[in-house]
């Protein structure tokens, strides 16, 4: 039996702005390990990739608009970074509320790079140790959360896995990690 058999991890994302690898490989581990992504996006859409701020990439199909992603549905939530893709994020006020969705049903929530700007919007880091690219570690502590400078942190404060790293060179224990936690749930 696989890890993440019978798992299903939706994937957060704006329509544009996504770092590509932050999507494609956690997406790639979760199938490797037996699981079912499924992209979450403010519309059921196409989704532009990004490498850097700003280099277009690849297009992605999000088959979720997130007005109809059920929590109870998924067994975690995964926000890859990209500086338009998470500012996007968390200006909308949806995608705020299903990342809260995830916290109040203490189910894991993983963010990359960038991504923790919406757990930061969604006002769920009081008690919470996360690390995030490093130039989100004011907006980390002024949300109430303590800031560290690691390639994965898991935190289990206050009753919710956190699986948080700074950037795309830590993907691989970034990837580990969410496998791990959701598997042991």
């Amino acid at each position: 039996m696989s890890a993440l058999s019978g798992r299903t991890i939706a994937f957060l994302t704006s329509q544009t702005g996504v770092e590509k690898s932050e999507l494609t490989d956690p997406w790639a581990a979760v199938e490797g390990a037996g699981g079912t992504p499924e992209h979450v996006a403010p519309e059921a859409d196409t989704v532009q990739s990004m490498v850097g701020d700003v280099d277009k990439d690849e297009t992605f199909r999000a088959t979720v608009a997130v007005a109809d992603a059920d929590v109870a549905r998924y067994d975690a939530l995964v926000v890859p970074g990209g500086t338009v893709n998470a500012d996007t994020l968390r200006t909308n006020a949806q995608a705020v509320a299903l990342v809260k969705a995830f916290v109040e049903a203490s189910k894991p929530v993983a963010a990359i790079c960038h991504g923790p700007w919406v757990l930061v919007e969604a006002g769920v880091l009081p008690g919470k140790t996360l690390t995030s690219f490093p130039s989100l570690q004011t907006d980390v502590r002024n949300a109430g959360g303590t800031w560290q400078d690691h390639e994965v942190f898991h935190c289990r404060a206050n009753g919710w896995d956190l699986i948080t790293s700074r950037k795309p060179d830590d993907l691989p224990a970034f990837n580990d990690t969410i496998i791990e936690v959701v598997a042991n749930r």
